[in-house]
């Protein structure tokens, strides 16, 4: 039985209606190839928004010299940057993009407590964009841990067009627990102290709470 993320239950309730009633309109006034044709798009479109907003069964790798993958998604940069918000230092970014077959659920790298949130309305660039980390509307959560701190950015992308950040000021949070959700198809900027020890490459694909993405000296 797949399990829904709250995120999608009305989303989901009104596609199933949508659809209901375009199979009863075409089975009405249509031709029996065009119902045939009708009936396959909607069980294409049902599956895809089932996967979107289903709820993986998995147990969070728990470990505080660890910061572990904020999504599931593939890793689409590795670099040095000046990050003026909540490090205010030079820091390694990693970043992972989630494609519209990735869970969307968006996870706690570390555990700590949140020390600073801060929305940024933007643009909706495509999130495969290195702009977009700048220019895109976007969400960022600051957690003070005992390592260190790190600073994670859930970006909109060019169909995302809604953030949700479940993070609140002075939150104790842990490890691979939820941090948000961001719908249909987005990013992720993972802000981390520079010589963290980087255990992922470009291109890899990773589990959101479960991926090791690099490890606290």
């Amino acid at each position: 039985m797949v399990k829904i993320h709250r995120e999608g239950r009305i989303i989901i309730a009104f596609t199933v209606a949508f659809l209901i009633a375009l199979g009863a309109v075409a089975a009405l006034t249509l031709p029996s190839w065009a119902t045939t044709f009708t009936s396959a798009f909607s069980l294409t479109v049902l599956v895809l928004m089932l996967r979107f907003f289903r709820v993986p069964r998995r147990q969070p790798f728990v470990d505080d010299q660890s910061i572990v993958a904020p999504a599931d998604g593939k890793v689409v940069a590795i670099e040095k940057v000046y990050q003026k918000e909540f490090l205010e230092a030079t820091c390694m970014q990693v970043s992972v993009f989630m494609s519209i077959h990735d869970v969307h659920i968006n996870f706690f790298p570390v555990s700590g407590e949140v020390g600073y949130l801060k929305y940024h309305p933007g643009r909706y660039l495509v999130a495969r964009h290195p702009k977009s980390s700048s220019l895109n509307e976007r969400y960022y959560t600051g957690i003070h841990t005992s390592r260190g701190p790190v600073l994670v950015s859930q970006i909109a992308g060019y169909v995302a067009r809604r953030i949700k950040c479940y993070a609140r000021p002075g939150q104790k949070v842990n490890q691979g627990a939820e941090m948000g959700f961001i719908k249909f198809g987005s990013r992720l900027d993972l802000f981390i102290p520079l010589d963290a020890e980087i255990r992922v490459e470009i291109g890899e694909k990773v589990l959101g709470g479960i991926t090791t993405m690099a490890r606290f000296k």
